[in-house]
């Protein structure tokens, strides 16, 4: 359990790293991506783009 823990902490990670290129092509405007102001820093949540980006990747592992 803390080995999915840790990898989803990892995706969340990553996909709000690399969220300025994902947004110019539609993630992150997902319905069920979540953004709100806490003490003055914007917090992005993207819920919807992890789940979308991990069939994705699973997709293309099965394929290999």
């Amino acid at each position: 359990m803390i080995r999915w823990m840790i990898v989803v902490f990892l995706a969340l990670l990553l996909i709000s790293w690399f969220s300025p290129a994902l947004q110019k092509l539609g993630f992150g405007r997902l319905p069920g991506d979540l953004r709100f102001k806490l003490f003055g820093r914007q917090m992005f949540l993207p819920f919807t783009t992890t789940i979308l980006l991990s069939l994705a990747a699973a997709g293309i592992a099965k394929l290999l």
